[in-house]
């Protein structure tokens, strides 16, 4: 009967165990997923910030000379151009008939090497 006891009682000692382990990793998730929230948030509010400021720069209300800040305007043009090219060029594909080569059109540039 003793052995039986120990038995149980040690399956309850792991038992707890595992609960109490379940909690915690509960508890960091969800810390992680508030975590990983307030991150987005951060990362949207620094968007909206460089878009206002981009565009602050762009039409002259606020003068920043720095070389840093024309590299990154110079990329940020740059995409945008890619974007709408790359738009176009799947607007035809959607639109057309049959199917389309647009390799023929125009090629693109290589990728930038950062």
């Amino acid at each position: 009967m003793q052995k039986q006891h120990g038995w149980q009682s040690r399956f309850q000692e792991i038992l707890q165990t595992c609960q109490d382990e379940v909690k915690r990793t509960t508890e960091i998730g969800k810390k992680m997923l508030t975590a990983s929230r307030t991150n987005t948030s951060l990362h949207e509010a620094y968007e909206e910030l460089g878009h206002l400021a981009a565009k602050s720069i762009a039409n002259g209300d606020l003068k920043w000379e720095d070389s840093k800040v024309n590299e990154i305007l110079a990329t940020i043009k740059e995409c945008e151009k890619d974007l709408e090219s790359i738009e176009e060029e799947v607007n035809k594909i959607k639109f057309s008939a049959g199917p389309v080569d647009i390799s023929k059109e125009k090629p693109t540039d290589p990728p930038r090497e950062e």
